[in-house]
Formats: C-alpha cells, structure tokens, sequence
C-alpha cells in the first residue's frame, strides 16, 4: 500500500500542469476498477472526455431524493447521449426516514446540512466507494476556499481506509469555470437547464439557488453557512485544508 501512495505522489507531481485527457488517460490506464462521478458542469466534461478514451467508462451519480426536476431530467439527457449505463446510487429508505422523522424535512436551515447531507449522500457515496479502487471527480482549485488545494490525484483522505487506499483524480483541479463552458460550447456537450436560470452549483433544490452577477459559483449553495464550511462531504478531506 505504501508503494502506491509513491506512485501517487510522483503523479500527483509529474502531472501536476497536464491537460485533464491526459490525467484521465493516465487514470483509466492505471486502474481498470474505477469510475467518474457525475452530477454537474465539471463532471460531464470529463464523461465527454473519458468517453473518447473508453466508450465503457464507469459513470455513477446521486440521487439524494431532493434534486431538481431538471436535474433529473439532466441525468436521463446525459445517460441517452454518451449511450453509457449510468449507475444511479440512492440513500438507504429507513435513514431518510428516520432523519424526517425526527429532524423533519428542512432542519438543516437550522442545524447544518451536514446530517441531511450524511444520510443522502454520503452514505451512499461511501457504499460505492467501498466497491472500487479509484474515482474521478470534478473539483476544481477555484470553486471554493475548501478546495483551494485540492491535487490532481491523491489517495483520498476521507474514504480510504487502512485495508483500502482510495485514489482520487481531480483532472480539472487547475481549470477555472470560463475553461469549463468554453470545452461545453466547443464540444456542444449537454448541460443543465438550471445554468440558463442563473444557477451555477447545483446540488439538492432546497440547499441550491441561483446567483446574482459577480457572485462566487458556490454563493448558491447552503447560502446560510459560511463559506468554510461549505462542503456536503463527498470531499470532506478539504476541510482540513482549507
């Protein structure tokens, strides 16, 4: 395992300036049991990307039980254009529940999203996690103080374990959102109907809305809470970096 981590090391530095094909390509061709995760603008950049390299690439996405309709109709959008089996993970039905049962339905205006966010996300995403050897992810070093630091690959620091070393590639850690829409329009690649509507983040339709001009991208995301803390925990690693 320590092994590993050198190579991830040497390639989170040999490739720190790379383009993100070639990160990707790096990734598929490193690890045959990996897959990308899907939900927004980043992330179907590199579907587009992945899918020129290997037609059979893993896609999986989450479906939390509160997205927006056109999120939903996103997904389908996206699944029917790359032709690829998009693997849809849900939460587990007696913790959400339980959590509604006894907190209700918008407690995390009042508590922090964390507990919504760890039953409807989380949980899952740790589920599948647990199943494959690599993910690939669309952070980007400028979507918030959180991820600032965020490298191009890394053995994850919040889903590893000590049985099982995670690796995570950021291939688009170093773009900036106009690099992001500029490859959307030149590669005419589908997109969300909400990013018409002024919405730039887009997760859950209770914790996302849209944003007025000149505002961060993640202002619409939990715009009750600070911005330090504006992570569901999918990448909670973050955190400690921020």
């Amino acid at each position: 395992m320590s092994q590993q981590n050198d190579s991830v090391a040497q390639w989170a530095e040999k490739y720190a300036t790379s383009t993100p094909q070639d990160i990707l390509k790096l990734a598929l061709q490193e690890y045959n049991n990996i897959a990308i995760s899907f939900s927004g603008a980043e992330d179907v950049v590199l579907v587009d990307m992945a899918v020129k390299l290997n037609p059979s690439v893993k896609v999986f996405s989450l479906d939390t039980g509160r997205l927006h309709a056109e999120t939903y109709k996103y997904l389908e959008e996206v699944r029917l254009h790359y032709n690829i089996e998009l693997e849809v993970l849900f939460p587990q039905s007696q913790a959400v529940e339980t959590l509604v049962r006894e907190h209700g339905l918008y407690s995390f205006y009042n508590d922090g999203h964390q507990a919504c966010c760890g039953v409807r996300k989380v949980e899952p995403l740790r589920r599948k996690l647990n199943t494959i050897d690599a993910w690939i992810t669309g952070q980007r070093r400028d979507q918030s103080p959180t991820r600032s630091n965020v490298p191009v690959v890394q053995v994850d620091p919040a889903f590893s374990t000590p049985d099982h070393s995670l690796i995570k590639f950021n291939p688009l850690a170093e773009w900036s959102s106009e690099q992001v829409w500029a490859y959307i329009r030149e590669n005419n690649v589908p997109y969300n109907a909400l990013h018409a509507k002024g919405f730039t983040s887009i997760g859950c339709e209770p914790c996302t809305r849209a944003v007025l001009p000149n505002q961060h991208e993640r202002e619409g995301r939990w715009w009750w809470e600070n911005s330090a803390s504006k992570e569901c925990g999918l990448h909670s690693g973050n955190l400690a970096k921020a």
